[in-house]
């Protein structure tokens, strides 16, 4: 069987001395992995980047077995964070998450135009901001809906509007931003709230039901963030 296709490297390991088993997010079949051989050549090696967009030729024999892979690089993007540790710790982060949280062969269209939309974004000024929604916009698309009003109870505290869930009868505030989903706030350390907030959503309602251990990559985004 064959198919050609658009598709975003998730991940990829080495398979002997000169191949990889490479992992795509696809456009039209989803998530697939397969073998690229030769894969350490110098003529692809440089665009096997995690987060690259390829053109995609895949072939099996038997649906059992992984298939062969054919790729030519579409577009270039990752190479061009190389020099911005927190963009490209974000594009990694992401990819991982992707490949953890999706099914095998199982296409959804609308989360393949949500990672072309991820690098639209990446270039503005508050990128990180634009990122937790598009994160939120993810986890929505994979069946995890975290609508904060329908969750949050309001207080005003010094004329100022707040926003909380109650965990055993104690307080947990939410920043403003993400309740109101106000994508334009600068204040990081709001920002950095409403990262920690949806990692701990991850890990409770979705990893460690799932006993899927919280990516490395994810952690170390975190900590990159910080800096």
């Amino acid at each position: 069987m064959f198919w050609a296709d658009y598709g975003y490297l998730l991940s990829k390991n080495k398979f002997g001395e000169n191949s990889l088993i490479a992992e795509f997010y696809t456009k039209n079949q989803g998530k697939v992995s397969g073998i690229i051989y030769g894969a350490t050549s110098k003529k692809i090696r440089n665009y096997l980047q995690i987060g690259n967009k390829f053109h995609i030729n895949y072939n099996f024999k038997n649906e059992n077995k992984l298939g062969y892979l054919n790729v030519e690089i579409e577009k270039i993007l990752t190479p061009n964070y190389f020099d911005d540790k927190k963009r490209l710790s974000c594009i990694v982060s992401s990819m991982s998450l992707i490949k953890l949280l999706t099914v095998d062969n199982q296409s959804n269209i609308n989360l393949f135009y949500l990672i072309n939309d991820f690098y639209n974004f990446l270039e503005n000024k508050n990128w990180i901001n634009k990122f937790i929604f598009w994160e939120l916009e993810l986890l929505k698309l994979i069946g995890y809906d975290l609508e904060l009003k329908n969750i949050v109870n309001e207080e005003i505290i010094n004329n100022k509007k707040l926003y909380y869930v109650l965990n055993n009868s104690e307080k947990k505030y939410i920043p403003n931003f993400l309740v109101e989903k106000d994508n334009n706030v600068l204040d990081f350390n709001q920002i950095f709230n409403g990262l920690k907030l949806i990692t701990d959503y991850l890990e409770k309602s979705i990893l460690k039901p799932n006993n899927i251990s919280h990516p490395k990559s994810r952690i170390d985004f975190l900590n990159i963030i910080k800096e």
